[in-house]
C-alpha cells in the first residue's frame, strides 16, 4: 500500500474520530423499534417471558414471520406451534430473540454512495455465516446454538456500518480488494486505523446488545485473543472464525485451500472428529437455502461442498492443457457434474423420506428419537418442567415370526404402531427403538401421568384385533416407565433415564408380561393379574 493510496483515504490516524463519525452519523442504520424494545427489555433481570411475548406480538407481521420460521424445516420440530407464547416456550428465549432480530436487519435500507459494495451479496455471505456458525456449535453439547446464529449473521457488520456512514473512505478499502485476493482486515487498518471487527463491536456495544452477541463480532477473525471468562462467548468466538473459513470454502475463488483450513481448524479447536466435519459441510448447503427461503432472502440454489470442491479440482487439471483438449475435457466435465448434481438431487430426496423415519412401521426411527429426546430433556430443563419415557416391547414377538413367517411379523409391528398412534397425543414422539422394541417420548408429563399412559396403551393393544387376511392374532405388549423432574439447569441424565425405563421392562416380562411397570426406587406394577 502506497502512501498516496493511504492519502486518499482521507484519514490519517484518528481512531477515536471515526468511530465518532460512524456512531453520529444520521446514516446509521436504525434499529426498528421491537428489535430495540426487545435489547431494552432482555437487558433487565426482572423481565419476564410473557413481557418479551407481547412486545413481539404486538407486530402482526414480524410475529407471523418468527412463527412460519418456528414451524418449518429450519427447526424441524415435530409440535405444530401456533404462537409467539408457544414459541419461547417450545424454543427458548435466545431462538426467538435470534428470528426477531435477524428479520430485523435482514429489513434494513441498501447503503448509498458505494459502487463495490455489494449489499446482496453481503446478506447472502452474511447468512451462511449465520447457518455455518449454528451447524458448529451443534455439535457441542449443552452450547445455546440459536443465539450464535444472529453473532454469525452479524459477525461483519462493520462493513455495512462502514459503507452506509463512511463510503467513500470504505470504497478506497474495496477498490484496493479487487486487485487481488488479500486480507481484508489488515487493509482496513491500513486505510482507516481500525477494521471493520472493531466497528461492528462498537455499533453492537452502542445497540445495547449482550456481550455474548458484541464480542464474538470483535474476536471473531481473532478467537485466540478473547479472554473472556465466559466459555460459551469463547466458542461463539471460536464458531464465527470456523464459519468465516466455510463461507470461503462457498464463494471464494480458493475452495481447497479454505477447506483444508476449516477441516484442520475445526479439530484442533473444538476437537472434532472427521465425522463431525462431514457432517457440518455436507449440511451446509441445504440448511442455507431453507435458511434463504425462510428469511425471504432471494439467491441461486447453493451448491455442495463436494460439487464445489470437484468443480474446483477440474479447473485445476485443466489448467495445462491445450485448446481443443480443455473443450473436450470440458464438455466431459460438464456432464459429469450434471450427472453428479442428479444422483445428489435423487439422493437427497431420498434421504428427506429415510432420514428421520422408519420404513417398515411409519414410526420416528432410533436417530431421530435420540435428537428428539436430547431437545426434550433440555427444553425440560429450561422450564422445569416433567418429561417421562416409555419402553414398550411386544411379547412373545419371535413366535409370530418362527410359526407365522417373518411377513406376519412385519404386519404385527406395523399394526402395533397404528395402535400406540391413535392413543397418544399429536405432540408425542414414537420411535421405533430397534427390533420389536418401542420407544415412547411423553413432554410435560410426570411419572403417574406416564403409567397412565403406558397402561391405557398396553390394555388397547391387547384388546385390539390384528386380523392378517383370514387370521386374527392375539397381541399383548410389556411396557417400562421412566420419568425425571429437573431441579437445577443441568440437563438430566439421558442414559440414567433409558436405562430405568429398560430396568422397569424387563420386570414387566419377568412378571408374566402383558405389563405396566413404573421404574424408579420403588417400582410399581400395572395391567393384568
Amino acid at each position: 500500500m502506497t502512501e498516496a493510496a493511504i492519502a486518499e483515504t482521507g484519514f490519517h490516524g484518528d481512531r477515536d474520530h471515526l468511530l465518532e463519525m460512524v456512531l453520529g452519523s444520521n446514516d446509521l442504520p436504525s434499529l426498528p423499534d421491537v428489535a430495540s424494545r426487545l435489547l431494552t427489555l432482555m437487558s433487565r433481570e426482572d423481565t419476564e417471558l410473557s413481557d418479551v411475548a407481547d412486545l413481539i406480538s404486538k407486530d402482526v407481521a414480524l410475529c407471523s414471520k418468527v412463527i412460519k420460521v418456528s414451524n418449518s424445516a429450519f427447526y424441524n420440530f415435530p409440535q405444530q406451534i401456533t404462537s409467539i407464547q408457544q414459541a419461547i416456550s417450545i424454543l427458548g428465549t435466545n431462538a426467538v430473540r435470534s428470528l426477531v432480530l435477524s428479520f430485523s436487519f435482514l429489513s434494513l435500507n441498501k447503503p448509498k454512495g458505494t459502487e463495490r459494495f455489494d449489499f446482496n451479496q453481503f446478506w447472502q455471505r452474511s447468512l451462511a455465516s449465520a447457518v455455518s456458525t449454528k451447524l458448529i456449535l451443534e455439535q457441542l453439547p449443552g452450547v445455546d446454538a440459536e443465539q450464535a446464529f444472529l453473532a454469525g449473521l452479524l459477525q461483519n457488520l462493520g462493513e455495512l456500518v462502514l459503507a452506509c456512514t463512511v463510503p467513500e473512505r470504505f470504497e478506497a478499502v474495496l477498490e484496493e480488494l479487487e486487485k487481488g485476493e488479500q486480507d481484508q482486515s489488515a487493509i482496513e487498518r491500513e486505510l482507516l486505523q481500525l477494521d471493520h471487527a472493531r466497528v461492528g463491536y462498537e455499533v453492537s456495544h452502542y445497540w445495547s446488545f449482550p456481550p455474548a452477541l458484541s464480542l464474538p463480532i470483535l474476536y471473531h477473525h481473532r478467537p485466540e485473543e478473547c479472554q473472556s471468562g465466559d466459555a460459551e462467548i469463547r466458542h461463539y468466538t471460536s464458531a464465527l472464525y470456523l464459519s468465516d473459513l466455510l463461507v470461503n470454502i462457498l464463494y471464494s475463488e480458493k475452495p481447497q485451500e479454505y477447506h483444508r483450513r476449516f477441516s484442520a481448524e475445526a479439530r484442533r479447536i473444538f476437537k472434532f472428529t472427521p465425522d463431525q466435519v462431514e457432517i457440518i459441510l455436507d449440511n451446509a448447503h441445504s440448511n442455507l437455502d431453507i435458511a434463504a427461503q425462510q428469511f425471504g432472502l432471494d439467491m441461486e440454489k447453493s451448491r455442495s461442498v463436494q460439487e464445489i470442491l470437484q468443480e474446483a479440482n477440474i479447473r485445476l487439471s485443466l489448467l495445462n492443457l491445450d485448446y481443443e483438449q480443455v473443450n473436450k475435457e470440458l464438455v466431459q466435465a460438464k456432464m459429469a457434474l450434471e450427472k453428479l448434481t442428479n444422483e445428489l438431487k435423487e439422493k437427497n430426496e431420498i434421504l428427506k423420506d429415510l432420514a428421520n423415519v422408519d420404513g417398515l412401521t411409519g414410526a420416528y426411527n432410533n436417530r431421530f428419537f435420540q435428537q428428539a429426546l436430547d431437545t426434550e430433556l433440555k427444553r425440560s430443563t429450561r422450564h422445569k418442567s416433567d418429561v417421562s419415557f416409555i419402553l414398550a416391547d411386544i411379547d412373545h414377538f419371535k413366535g409370530f415370526n418362527d410359526e407365522y413367517g417373518h411377513l406376519v411379523g412385519d404386519f404385527v409391528l406395523a399394526e402395533f404402531c397404528k395402535v400406540l398412534t391413535g392413543n397418544l397425543r399429536q405432540y408425542d414422539v414414537l420411535a421405533r427403538y430397534g427390533g420389536e422394541e418401542f420407544a415412547i417420548i411423553l413432554p410435560d408429563t410426570g411419572a403417574k401421568d406416564a403409567a397412565f399412559v403406558a397402561e391405557k396403551l398396553r390394555a388397547a393393544v391387547e384388546a385390539a384385533k390384528f386380523r392378517d387376511g383370514g387370521v386374527c392374532h392375539s397381541v399383548t405388549a410389556s411396557f417400562g416407565v421412566s420419568s425425571v423432574t429437573p431441579v437445577d439447569e443441568k440437563v438430566p441424565d439421558k442414559k440414567a433415564l433409558i436405562k430405568t425405563a429398560d430396568e422397569a421392562l424387563y420386570d414387566a416380562k419377568k412378571q408374566g408380561r402383558n405389563k405396566v411397570v413404573l421404574g424408579g426406587e420403588k417400582k410399581k406394577w400395572f395391567g393384568r393379574k
